[in-house]
């Protein structure tokens, strides 16, 4: 740690991060070796999460809170730089002397225009990952993958289970890459300048999976977590996959690693994204040229070696690989085997909007629908979501209506307050008020101006440099109006907002009846064991939901899940859950009953301990059976009192991001979104609309709003019966 009376006297770079264990151990090494040879210049390295790495520095930068550099990947090079957030490396003559001692391939994707924009640090991609006691030669092309699918076919588990060729994650498209750049496509053509997916050798790629899915060769429904499983047990006798998969694999596991192959259809290597770890210089940084001093030293050889040896990094400085830990690594011979024919993943900012629509198409094709069809309907969908941001509106007559709205709201307050009853009670309360104060500024700060600041972030939309433009209500017309999409397509308002109606009643009706009733067997005197049956039927409250989502996720796979298990044993098919609207809806539901049933047991229990019990005995003297106790006399009681109950709970479901985002995951092609997922795609993973997505938000609290208030009309409809 560096003092704060030393901090004074030195120039404190400060170096922000997103390395965790091994590669933020090899770089604080770095770090303290590096300030022990310096008298002016302290770096302190600072961690930040990578899920908000990029977000704080799009924050913190422009106001001259951010760090003098980072490291980071070379994806966001292009849309950093458009926002002006980093500086130029190459007119510094220590960056000159290091360029010199790394390698090409790793320097010109960080290359933007005429300028550099980091120093590379070193570089990750996806190998081929094989079981030396499956395989004793990696398959160097596809068709020796196709020769050891049929020789596993007769090598079947011991169980019966088949083993397969290959694995990896069939519907993202970062793996998918692989056989588009084996073809000899792109993801952004030279001849187009922006991400496209509908081309010729996009479509041979597509074909080719399908063949590879159609021959056994590789399973189809497979995530991070089954590719390791497989491997494992030694279901897979090969796997593509990143340096991280290394700790996947479980001890005593025999594998090698192993370049890519090359498709055998083209005689081309089918070459993954690569993604180049770079130092890069902020463009308000306090000490530019100590912080690319730094730079210039972590990529060269005092810096490389230490994160070679420690973090097995691929590193870009050249004279490192002589180390013998480079030479014994399989994972690292691999990388440098793969060297030239690095393919740097796309740096433009559009990429933001590709990978939606990129893995829609994978598992349109993967569901059998037929490739160029497929390709249509995604490449019409990239092209929505690079749609240009509405124009520009003019901000008088807002700020009118604004100020007219204020000045009405401001009179109407003082004309209310300046009541001499009024400032008599206030006065007479003053106490009370004084400790509801801090309360009150809290419960402001927390609740009522985050929604303003959400309300007045829809009136906006973000553009490619990182500016916001005043566009008035044109995102809410855009919505409402259906100007970009269909209204009852998948992505369309209201074929989501009926989504969303249906999801809430069904999943309220559900829970509603299932907690009723298991209640009403719980209230049974005769029931023994009753307290261990509550406590058991609370667990799946108790457990949180996205892990309870995750289980079922795997439990309605295709291929492996439990569910489908269960169809075989009793002689059905095997049902593909998220391949239509309806079974994709009804796994959701599942889940969420399951998750919410306990809920409204609770609180049925709960209510109906205050049901007078001398009701039921009058009424079962006078010879009310129990099917008329309970219909005139238990649920009359009972169901006004479960209104509320019934409320938040609906309002609950009708925003249960976590169960329909980890499930069905909007399956298939988006038809199972509620607005929620909606408004989260539109912000996160269609380009960044963070405008259109506020608009999305203050539709849905006007939804909840109504419906709110027509349940307590209801309700108080009830109650004057």
């Amino acid at each position: 740690m560096i003092s704060a009376g030393a901090l004074l006297l030195l120039s404190h770079v400060v170096v922000w991060h997103a390395y965790t264990g091994a590669e933020q151990s090899a770089l604080d090494h770095v770090v303290r070796q590096y300030n022990a040879s310096q008298r002016d210049v302290a770096v302190e390295a600072i961690a930040v999460p990578y899920g908000s790495f990029a977000d704080k520095l799009q924050a913190a930068i422009p106001r001259g809170h951010g760090p003098d550099a980072f490291i980071a990947a070379h994806d966001p090079i292009g849309q950093w730089k458009s926002q002006g957030l980093l500086a130029r490396v190459d007119g510094d003559a220590g960056v000159q002397q290091t360029l010199r001692t790394l390698w090409p391939q790793t320097v010109e994707p960080l290359r933007e225009g005429d300028a550099l924009w980091g120093l590379p640090l070193s570089w990750k991609s996806l190998v081929l990952f094989y079981r030396t006691d499956l395989v004793s030669q990696p398959p160097a092309t596809t068709e020796d993958l196709q020769v050891l699918a049929q020789r596993l076919r007769s090598q079947q588990m011991p169980d019966g289970r088949p083993r397969y060729a290959l694995a990896y994650e069939t519907g993202s498209f970062f793996y998918h890459a692989v056989w588009l750049h084996g073809f000899g496509g792109q993801i952004i053509p030279p001849e187009r300048g922006v991400p496209t997916l509908e081309t010729p050798q996009q479509l041979q790629a597509l074909r080719f999976l399908r063949g590879l899915v159609a021959e056994r060769i590789v399973p189809e429904d497979m995530t991070a977590v089954l590719v390791a499983q497989f491997f494992n047990e030694s279901r897979a006798a090969t796997v593509i996959s990143g340096p991280w998969f290394v700790g996947d694999i479980a001890p005593g596991v025999p594998y090698g690693v192993a370049p890519m192959p090359k498709l055998s259809a083209t005689g081309h290597t089918a070459s993954p994204l690569t993604s180049i770890e770079a130092g890069l210089l902020s463009a308000h940084s306090k000490h530019p040229q100590q912080a690319l001093a730094f730079l210039s030293y972590l990529a060269g050889p005092q810096g490389a070696l230490p994160r070679l040896r420690t973090a097995h990094q691929a590193v870009s400085e050249q004279s490192a690989w002589q180390d013998s830990v480079a030479s014994q690594d399989p994972v690292l011979r691999a990388f440098f085997a793969q060297l030239p024919e690095l393919v740097p993943s796309p740096k433009h900012p559009s990429m933001r909007a590709f990978w939606e629509p990129g893995e829609q198409l994978l598992r349109q094709v993967l569901r059998g629908v037929d490739p160029p069809q497929a390709l249509r309907s995604a490449q019409g969908l990239l092209q929505h979501y690079l749609s240009p941001p509405p124009d520009a509106a003019s901000e008088t007559p807002y700020l009118v209506a604004l100020s007219l709205a204020l000045l009405i709201a401001t009179g109407l307050i003082v004309r209310r307050a300046l009541s001499q009853q009024r400032i008599a009670r206030a006065w007479q309360a003053r106490a009370a008020y004084a400790y509801l104060g801090p309360a009150a500024i809290a419960l402001l700060t927390l609740a009522a101006l985050p929604i303003v600041l959400g309300a007045a972030l829809s009136l906006f939309a973000l553009l490619p440099d990182g500016s916001w433009r005043f566009v008035g209500t044109r995102n809410f017309a855009d919505i409402l109006l259906c100007r970009q999409t269909g209204c009852l397509d998948p992505l369309g308002f209201y074929f989501t907002l009926l989504v969303t109606i249906l999801w809430t009643l069904l999943n309220i009706s559900l829970h509603v009846a299932i907690g009723v009733a298991l209640a009403l067997a719980l209230r049974e005197p005769f029931l023994k064991l009753r307290g261990l049956y509550r406590v058991l039927l609370i667990i799946p409250w108790a457990v949180p939901n996205y892990i309870t989502a995750l289980i079922w996720k795997g439990m309605f796979n295709r291929q492996f899940g439990a569910v489908n298990g269960l169809l075989t044993w009793l002689g059905l098919e095997p049902v593909a859950w998220f391949s239509s609207f309806a079974t994709a809806l009804a796994a959701n539901v599942t889940t969420n009953v399951w998750l919410g049933f306990p809920f409204m047991m609770v609180v049925t229990l709960g209510h109906l301990a205050g049901i007078p019990t001398e009701l039921e005995e009058a009424a079962m003297l006078d010879g009310a059976t129990r099917f008329q106790r309970l219909r005139h006399i238990v649920l009359p009681l009972l169901m006004p009192a479960m209104l509320p109950s019934v409320l938040l709970g609906a309002v609950w479901t009708f925003n249960m991001f976590n169960v329909v985002f980890l499930v069905s995951g909007g399956e298939p092609d988006g038809a199972t979104d509620i607005l929620i997922t909606q408004a989260y795609r539109w912000a996160f993973a269609r380009g960044h609309r963070y405008g259109y997505a506020a608009a999305y938000a203050v539709l849905i609290f006007l939804v909840l709003l109504l419906q709110t208030a027509l349940m307590r009309r209801a309700s108080d409809t009830d109650r004057g019966r």
